[in-house]
């Protein structure tokens, strides 16, 4: 099974090369974050016609997460946080993989910038909730996937320049323990799983000329609970897609399992 996660940074801005890209890679499951769209502007019949169904829990000019898929999703549920802000950043949903019923965590974490604002305070908050409603999960089902944009760069190797990013809200100490308490509820973050001391990123600021420069972040993850470790295949971040005229500012990763 392959399931990809991918912040398109505006469905309907990028449905040219996003349609492209499942083309040539055909997953199972695309995860989408920061779709920007709401659920009756979402492009379902772009989707529809290559074999695709879209699971939306939009919100109009930002944020938003979907699931895409051509195999068979149950128990979608967009109330995994009760959201006070009532921003759109989870959606969940059953996938079968052979005796496994495996729970699909499609997030968009907040960004928190500036610190020492609503925002900061924000993101702290809702961390805190997510975590306490993984740990729930965990006890009802071992088999969880949890992928997304984290926004947090959980390792010096994971930024091409970490003192750039220490009083940052994708950095900081604090917002980086909690990434570590995720972990520790009984995840492995796949892509360092897999890649020890591989330095890649998944972002790209438009700014600056980041991408030509390489001044790229690690800031999209999967994490997989323990139980599921024996499935992997193989974890891939695609480049290609950000190379793209008009790209998302962040680039698929692409996880096997089986």
């Amino acid at each position: 099974m392959k399931i990809i996660s991918w912040n398109v940074n505006s469905v309907r801005a990028r449905i040219t090369n996003i349609v492209e890209y499942i083309k040539d890679e055909n997953p199972d499951v695309l995860l989408l974050q920061e779709i920007k769209t709401q659920d009756e502007n979402f492009p379902y019949e772009e989707f529809k016609k290559n074999g695709y169904n879209s699971y939306v829990f939009g919100q109009k000019s930002y944020n938003g997460v979907a699931i895409i898929s051509k195999i068979d999703i149950e128990k979608i549920n967009k109330n995994f946080i009760k959201d006070e802000s009532k921003q759109s950043r989870v959606i969940t949903g059953e996938v079968q993989l052979k005796k496994k019923k495996i729970e699909l965590i499609n997030v968009y974490v907040p960004n928190g910038n500036p610190i020492d604002t609503d925002k900061y305070n924000y993101k702290k908050k809702w961390l805190k909730i997510f975590i306490s409603n993984i740990k729930k999960k965990l006890s009802k089902n071992s088999n969880l996937l949890i992928a997304g944009d984290f926004n947090i760069i959980p390792e010096d190797i994971d930024v091409y320049d970490f003192k750039r990013y220490e009083n940052d809200a994708l950095g900081k100490l604090e917002i980086r323990k909690k990434f570590r308490e995720l972990l520790n509820l009984g995840f492995h973050d796949i892509y360092r799983f897999k890649n020890i001391n591989k330095q890649e990123y998944t972002f790209w600021d438009y700014f600056a000329g980041s991408w030509q420069k390489n001044y790229g972040m690690r800031i999209d993850h999967f994490l997989l609970s323990n139980n599921l470790i024996e499935n992997i295949k193989s974890i891939n971040i695609n480049k290609k897609p950000r190379s793209k005229l008009k790209p998302s500012d962040h680039t698929p990763i692409e996880l096997e399992i089986n």
